[in-house]
């Protein structure tokens, strides 16, 4: 692919040139030269790429409705990117909790457990909860350390026994509605 900037010969050109090659300036004023794409008029897609297809539907569907968003704005600014390009890169990124860090809780009420977690965007919140064998003890929401913006810090507010056998599920979500997850056994 050939990429002109400010030639005479091609300043104001877009489109395609018959069956040879296309032309396309993108918002920065950078022409583009390419191949003009050939498809099969009998092609059959497969399921996976039905499946992307429907994925990047729904992406495009939810960035139109989110690329006014503050932060896919503010992004934005000073890239290469519209908000509505890193609202579909968000769509598809999903967030991950990293880290779940016990060691200051001995199952007493108010003592942290610290959780990380990322995504490509942000993440806007980390759920927690704290299940034994008898089932769920307690749930709740993290709270963002001011300080580090990957550091969680969830308080439990119910007395557990320190030789009870427990798992610990920690859920972070992004703007999307995406959700990553990660369990760990106490004891």
């Amino acid at each position: 692919m050939a990429r002109i900037f400010n030639n005479i010969f091609v300043r104001g050109l877009t489109g395609a040139v018959g069956d040879q090659f296309v032309i396309r300036k993108t918002r920065y004023g950078q022409t583009i030269i390419a191949n003009k794409p050939m498809f099969d008029e009998n092609r059959e897609f497969t399921e996976a790429q039905l499946a992307q297809q429907k994925a990047f539907r729904e992406a495009i569907n939810y960035a139109k409705k989110a690329k006014t968003q503050p932060l896919y704005v503010n992004l934005a600014k000073g890239t290469n990117s519209s908000s509505y390009n890193i609202a579909v890169a968000d769509w598809f990124g999903q967030p991950e909790v990293m880290e779940i860090d016990p060691s200051n809780w001995k199952g007493e009420v108010g003592q942290e457990i610290r959780l990380k977690a990322q995504d490509n965007v942000t993440v806007t919140r980390v759920n927690v909860a704290i299940r034994g064998d008898a089932g769920v003890i307690e749930e709740g929401e993290a709270v963002q350390s001011e300080t580090d913006g990957l550091l969680w810090i969830y308080k439990p507010q119910t007395a557990t026994s320190p030789t009870a056998r427990l798992h610990i599920d920690a859920y972070a979500h992004d703007l999307p509605g995406n959700m990553g997850e990660l369990h760990l056994q106490v004891n």
